[in-house]
C-alpha cells in the first residue's frame, strides 16, 4: 500500500488530490510542517532534503520529488499522457513549477533561504512575488481555450491547482485570471479536492 507523507497547503497537495481520487487504499501521514517535524531525526532518515511530498511505495522504498512522484501516480493511475509528445510537454509543465514557479514563491516565502543579511529581505520577497505572479500569467495563457493542462485531466492540474491556491493565498488578482481561475472552479467541483482541501483546512 502507497503512504504519502504530506505537508497542509504544501506542493504536496497535488499528490494528495491525485491519491484521493484514485480510489486506492492509502495511508496519509501528516507532517506538521510549521512544527519543523520534516526536519526531524525520523524525517530526515526517510528524506534528507527534509521537504514534502515523500511517497513510500509498495516496496517499503521511498520516492521524493514532484518530478518523480507525479509521473510515477499519473501512469500508475491513467493519468498521463500516453503520446510522446505529450508526455514530453507533461515534464515540461512539471519542470516549469518545480525549478521555476516554486522557488519564485519561495523567494517571497523563505527569503531567509536565500540571504542571511534580513536588509534584503523585503526586495527578495518583491521579486519573488512579482515573478511568482509573472509565472501566473504564463499558466493562464496556457489554459486559454482549455478545459485542463494537457490534451485531458492528468496529474498535472491537481499541480497547477495547488499553485492557484498559494497565488490566493499571497492575495494576488487572481480573478483577474480568467483561464485559470476556471480551471479552478472545475478542480473544485471534484469530490477528491473538496475532502483533501478540508483534510488540510486550505479554503480559496
Amino acid at each position: 500500500m502507497l503512504a504519502l507523507y504530506y505537508g497542509p497547503g504544501a506542493c504536496s497537495m497535488a499528490a494528495h488530490i491525485i491519491l484521493e481520487e484514485s480510489g486506492e487504499k492509502y495511508e496519509p501521514r501528516r507532517v506538521e510542517l510549521g512544527k519543523g517535524e520534516q526536519r526531524s531525526e525520523d524525517y530526515l532518515k526517510k528524506n534528507p532534503q527534509g521537504r514534502v511530498p515523500l511517497l513510500q511505495l509498495d516496496n517499503g522504498e521511498y520516492l521524493s520529488e514532484n518530478t518523480a512522484i507525479l509521473p510515477y501516480l499519473g501512469k500508475r493511475f491513467n493519468a498521463w499522457p500516453g503520446d510522446p509528445v505529450a508526455e514530453a510537454r507533461a515534464h515540461s509543465f512539471i519542470g516549469f513549477i518545480a525549478a521555476s514557479v516554486h522557488p519564485a514563491h519561495a523567494h517571497y516565502n523563505r527569503p531567509e533561504r536565500y540571504a542571511t543579511d534580513q536588509v534584503a529581505h523585503p526586495s527578495i520577497k518583491e521579486v519573488g512575488l512579482k515573478t511568482f505572479h509573472n509565472y501566473l500569467k504564463q499558466i493562464d495563457g496556457k489554459l486559454e481555450g482549455k478545459e485542463w493542462i494537457s490534451d485531458k485531466y492528468s496529474v498535472l492540474d491537481p499541480y497547477a491547482f495547488v499553485i492557484y491556491t498559494w497565488g490566493v493565498r499571497r492575495e494576488l488578482p487572481m480573478k483577474e485570471l480568467k483561464n485559470y481561475t476556471a480551471h479552478k472552479d472545475r478542480m473544485m467541483k471534484k469530490a477528491a479536492v473538496g475532502a483533501v482541501l478540508t483534510d488540510e483546512k486550505i479554503s480559496i
